[in-house]
């Protein structure tokens, strides 16, 4: 016998989970805001790790965890080739290294501190071969709404290749290729002009765009992401950054 709605919801599950699920915090952030003693669960405060409650409690954070969460900053970064997005490989450089005072654009709106620097995550990698809007956050719902398992965030893609495509190829690209033994979700690939395709994807597997080129065998010249969700790389200069502004959302 199945379990049903009413089921699902007397079921009793951690309460970082919950958090997570309601887009409260991360499920590591909700585990550290319960230790400060920020979270109440139906109007009482909640301060050990692993507790259970139903999907019908009430679930509110403190006035000082909401501060802490507004004074988290994202970070747009126009990525240049030749940089890393992750952990530094060797003899390469991580492209965090760009996040400095001197490559902000327009830091008279948003004055850089080197406090702006830690905790930051990369939500969407680019590989070393390809530049554009890479995205840094201290914000792990921010991070959870990018790349989570659920994510439906489009992200858009330029590539200029080599080589021509059939219809029924084209009609491939955007549904019915395999990658890593599962099938890839439905994309939008058309052209941009003779030699450059446009990609509006909504996962982010390890080199998708490339190897979803490299099936219909054509060569990547060169690879930029342009988008993610509602944010543009619009006018940010290669190699410099600035921060998402309040009124921006993915």
């Amino acid at each position: 016998m199945t379990s049903g709605p009413q089921d699902k919801n007397n079921e009793k599950i951690r309460l970082s989970k919950l958090m997570s699920e309601q887009g409260l915090s991360s499920r590591r952030e909700a585990d550290t805001l319960i230790e400060q003693g920020l979270v109440f669960v139906n109007g009482v405060r909640v301060t050990e790790l692993g507790t259970k409650v139903s999907r019908t409690d009430k679930v509110e954070l403190a006035a000082k965890a909401k501060q802490k969460q507004a004074d988290l900053v994202t970070i747009l970064l126009n990525k240049p080739i030749g940089y890393v997005s992750g952990q530094p490989e060797k003899g390469y450089e991580p492209a965090i290294r760009l996040l400095t005072k001197e490559n902000q654009m327009e830091p008279q709106n948003s004055p850089y501190h080197p406090r702006n620097l830690e905790g930051l995550a990369v939500a969407g990698r680019l590989d070393i071969d390809s530049q554009g809007l890479l995205i840094f956050t201290q914000d792990g719902r921010t991070a959870k709404q990018l790349i989570g398992e659920n994510s439906e965030i489009e992200k858009e893609y330029l590539v200029r290749v080599r080589g021509r495509l059939t219809k029924e190829q084209l009609s491939l690209l955007c549904f019915g290729l395999e990658m890593d033994g599962k099938p890839l979700k439905r994309a939008f690939v058309e052209w941009v002009n003779a030699d450059q395709l446009r990609f509006v994807l909504t996962e982010g597997k390890k080199r998708q765009v490339r190897r979803m080129c490299e099936m219909m065998n054509l060569e990547v010249l060169g690879l930029k992401r342009v988008r993610v969700g509602k944010i543009k790389l619009g006018q940010l200069p290669e190699g410099q950054w600035r921060f998402l502004a309040p009124h921006e959302k993915f």
